[in-house]
C-alpha cells in the first residue's frame, strides 16, 4: 500500500499542508467499469470540499 498519497486539491478536507492526503482510506473509481486506461478515466471519491 503506498505510503504517502500526494493531493494538489487545495480545496478538499483532507489535503494537508497543500501536497499530502489526510484521508485514512481513498476511493478511487473509474468511468469505464471495472478498468481505466488512463488517469482521465477516474475519480477521487474521497473528495470532500473545504466549507
Amino acid at each position: 500500500m503506498a505510503k504517502d498519497v500526494l493531493c494538489e486539491v487545495s480545496n478538499c478536507v483532507h489535503n494537508l499542508n497543500g501536497k499530502s492526503c489526510g484521508a485514512e482510506e481513498i476511493f478511487v473509481v473509474s468511468h469505464r467499469g471495472r478498468q481505466a486506461n488512463t488517469s482521465q478515466e477516474t475519480d477521487c471519491k474521497t473528495f470532500e470540499p473545504t466549507r
